[in-house]
């Protein structure tokens, strides 16, 4: 502690430098960079297709922990999963559209801790014609050029472009979410992450129409990385443990909630998730580069930022408002539904013709037929549905699930600033853990933070800009 020598003086600031330069050691363009939850573990990715991890020591110095080639072109993303994890994973999508998981081998030496190249299995995914979504062993010998993965998948049809993970601790439920090149959204869930190739395809949905040949594409999918859902949307209807996904898709932004779907496969009564477009916004006038979510919904609303090619970094307020079901029209015919007896006899079927016709007179032949199939519709509503209508509904797009339907909460999307501080396109954009601080990077290589101000908006608090220098030699 630094004491000043009079009361009036300021403290004496310590001298040493603020930020870290770390050489990175790639002999190409670092395009991914990604901290763990502590901030005392980076990993960097190149257009080379390597990955190097580097530990920041007890007395504050990056040291490198490994490096590997991961793929074998670009890397596109990066990310850590949570440390309450055992082993540390580490998830890398390359340019190829091939998603791989790592898993450290602490016991390994330095320089081969992630990197599986003595030996071991892998498992991957496939999807395509024939065999989706079924995993098969991709195992072997590993040797020095050609390293392992903890777990692999692609997709035969179109490359993966971005991809995001969710772990939460009180379930141990690890969840995966990937958009491909065609604009479908793929939803993944592992129950048990000591099988780290054990995952489930939760759901699947269309986001947007299939980019025409040689169109710029942009894609990003993020979780909510908020452990619970905000408590105003509890109120309004959203389940305690649904999950929620904010995807960009070429111009557009569009917000998925998870809601309970129940269903029936040979007689028996199943509960499954599905996801249903919460809210869309379609306001951008060029791609949206990135996206982002922000922690903290204690705040009592979810804030969602946008990236744009325009230039412009965008912040919106997501509010579920009281009663805000789109189903809650229905509601009380559901109920009435319920009420009223329906069954499979023929003396119910004359009943519910006596009802509707009235009084104690005969049924002619029409009229009977009539009855039947005012019966049988109200029982495929009120019915749960086979298995294989089960799955005809799964291929719905997300325009599909706009309708109405049981546990679907509405949201409303308002924008609260429209930041240009680049005059740039903006490529990436990120809260911290708080989410109270706001960072985008533009087309001139400049770091921006924003604050959110006392009436809601955000406005710029700081820059960070490099700037190469020639050093005079003493």
């Amino acid at each position: 502690m630094s004491i000043a020598p009079y009361l009036s003086d300021p403290p004496a600031l310590d001298e040493r430098a603020s930020f870290d330069l770390v050489r990175h050691g790639h002999q190409d363009l670092v395009q991914a960079v990604a901290f763990n939850s502590y901030g005392d573990r980076c990993a960097t990715g190149s257009v080379d297709g390597k990955i190097r991890v580097f530990n920041r020591h007890k007395d504050g110095i990056w040291r490198h922990c490994d490096n590997w080639g991961a793929h074998g072109g670009e890397i596109l993303e990066l990310q850590w999963l949570p440390p309450t994890i055992y082993p540390n994973l580490l998830a890398s999508l390359g340019i190829e559209g091939r998603f791989k998981l790592w898993a450290e081998d602490p016991s390994a030496a330095p320089g081969r801790r992630f990197s599986n190249r003595v030996g071991g299995t892998s498992r991957t995914h496939h999807h395509g014609a024939a065999g989706e979504g079924s995993p098969s062993a991709g195992g072997g010998s590993g040797n020095a050029a050609n390293p392992k993965a903890a777990f692999e998948t692609r997709n035969s049809r179109s490359p993966y472009r971005s991809f995001s993970m969710k772990h939460l601790d009180d379930s141990r439920h690890t969840y995966l979410a990937l958009v491909s090149a065609d604009g479908t959204l793929r939803v993944y869930e592992n129950e048990a992450p000591e099988d780290l190739a054990d995952y489930t395809q939760l759901d699947e949905l269309s986001v947007c129409a299939r980019p025409a040949r040689g169109e710029e594409t942009a894609f990003r999918v993020r979780f909510d990385p908020n452990p619970d859902v905000c408590y105003t949307a509890l109120r309004a209807g959203v389940p305690a443990d649904a999950l929620g996904l904010v995807v960009a898709a070429m111009d557009t932004v569009r917000i998925y909630r998870t809601r309970d779907v129940v269903g029936a496969s040979l007689g028996v009564t199943t509960t499954s998730r599905q996801f249903y477009l919460a809210a869309e916004v379609g306001i951008h006038k060029g791609l949206v580069r990135d996206v982002a979510w922000a922690p903290g919904n204690i705040r009592g609303y979810d804030i969602v930022a946008t990236a744009c090619q325009d230039g412009y970094v965008r912040v919106f307020k997501i509010t579920t408002p009281p009663g805000g079901s789109e189903a809650a029209g229905d509601a009380e015919q559901g109920e009435a539904a319920e009420e009223r007896p329906v069954g499979w006899s023929v003396g119910e079927i004359k009943k519910h013709s006596r009802r509707s016709g009235g009084g104690g007179q005969g049924v002619t032949g029409d009229e009977d037929a009539a009855a039947k199939k005012g019966v049988a519709s109200e029982l495929m509503q009120v019915l749960p549905k086979s298995g294989i209508r089960a799955g005809f509904d799964q291929l719905k797009t997300g325009g599909e699930r706009r309708s109405a339907a049981p546990a679907q909460v509405r949201h409303v999307v308002t924008e609260i600033s429209r930041l240009d501080s680049h005059r740039t396109p903006v490529w990436r954009v990120g809260f911290d853990d708080d989410g109270q601080i706001l960072g985008s990077v533009g087309d001139e290589g400049r770091l921006i933070c924003y604050r959110q101000t006392p009436d809601g908006s955000w406005a710029k608090s700081s820059e960070l800009s490099m700037i190469k220098m020639k050093m005079a030699a003493p």
